[in-house]
């Protein structure tokens, strides 16, 4: 089990620190050699037997810098936000500085071999700027090679992706229909507002309509991937009010929306709509003591934070975390898959308390594409 387990972390921590790209390095500047060479084992032995192994080694190291350079650091800064200018200029720099590193590695051979620099190298290789004929062309095919594997494991790493998430909608969508229309909450919904049209005719008659908005969201208006976030709200807001109607005043419930929102921001339909739906599902039901539900949404730009809070019984903590079979890890899970790196989820429980917090950077909405051209 030991064993097991140190080779678990040797994975990991060669993983984390891309260690095993090491061997392909080398690996890739060999088969260059084997061209050059036209022998393997001449190749082999020249390569890693003799005084060539320095100035190869230049050629491993400072490539290897460079390419590691370009595509966790210029592409992100500078390329990714259509600074291309920029990034036109401080790839050329790196270029040029990665293969002069590389030319002091014939120097370095030459000096470890006892010779000069012609002897080693031939007549022509007096001047450093000769060897700018290799170590250029070298420098600029492995940062093209390096750029081709990575924009092709993004591309196949989007399209996964996209797959899982069309996979993943249709699986929400299925387990919202089964858990949001599910007859205890429609029937409860239906009779207590039947209840009302005698007692209360004018609360009757906004509550039929809340609950007539809230079934037309749920089957026309969230079957996009992105919705409006004030349709998002809007729907919240029809759901808390009906659960706080058939509640019967057992649950003090209060919602606060600090800051309004306008349309230009757009969501994920049902992403709030799951932790407001597991605070009125699994808020204590103590006859003789407090039960509650605070609910609080703030907004600063593109920023949106989510506070929920509800009163637990002690034996309910575990069937919370549950989230009404749809499960907390789906829960992250869509968010993963939507909001990749752009949402912060705090979950806290207690005998008597649980809390979520959600911070979601969200996106601003797209014009359809006639008023883009127009």
């Amino acid at each position: 089990m030991s064993a097991l387990s140190t080779n678990i972390s040797t994975k990991s921590w060669l993983f984390k620190y891309k260690l095993y790209h090491i061997p392909f390095w080398c690996v890739y500047h060999y088969m260059w050699w084997l061209l050059a060479v036209g022998n393997p084992v001449v190749a082999a032995s020249s390569m890693f037997f003799s005084a060539y192994s320095v100035k190869i080694l230049s050629y491993v190291i400072f490539q290897a810098l460079a390419v590691y350079f370009n595509l966790y650091f210029l592409i992100p800064r500078f390329l990714e936000k259509n600074r291309l200018t920029e990034y036109i200029i401080y790839l050329a720099i790196t270029i040029v500085c990665a293969s002069s590193l590389i030319n002091t590695g014939y120097y370095l051979s030459a000096f470890l071999a006892g010779c000069t620099v012609k002897k080693m190298f031939g007549p022509e290789a007096g001047n450093f700027s000769h060897f700018y004929n290799t170590s250029l062309p070298s420098t600029v095919a492995s940062m093209t090679l390096a750029m081709s594997i990575k924009l092709t494991k993004n591309w196949i790493q989007t399209e996964r992706r996209q797959q899982l998430l069309e996979k993943e909608k249709l699986e929400t969508e299925l387990k919202f229909l089964k858990y949001q229309f599910n007859p205890h909450f429609l029937f409860n919904s239906i009779n207590s507002i039947f209840f009302l049209i005698h007692k209360n005719p004018d609360m009757a008659s906004a509550s039929l309509a809340k609950f007539s908005e809230l079934l037309r969201y749920q089957l026309y208006e969230c079957n996009d991937q992105q919705i409006s976030l004030n349709k998002e709200l809007a729907y919240l807001e029809n759901f808390i009010e009906l659960e706080k109607l058939r509640q019967n005043n057992d649950v003090n419930v209060t919602f606060d929306l600090d800051e309004p929102v306008t349309d230009h921001l757009e969501i994920a339909p049902f992403i709030l709509m799951t932790f407001v739906e597991n605070a009125f599902k699994h808020v204590s039901k103590h006859t003789g003591g407090s039960n509650w539900i605070n609910i609080k949404l703030t907004s600063d730009q593109q920023q949106l934070h989510l506070f929920i809070a509800n009163s637990t019984s002690p034996g309910e903590v575990n069937e919370v975390l549950n989230y009404g079979g749809i499960g907390l890890k789906n829960v992250k899970r869509r968010l993963d898959l939507i909001y990749p790196g752009q949402y912060v989820l705090d979950i806290q429980n207690s005998t008597n308390r649980f809390e979520v917090r959600l911070q979601l950077t969200l996106a601003e909405m797209r014009l359809p594409s006639k008023l883009q051209i127009a």
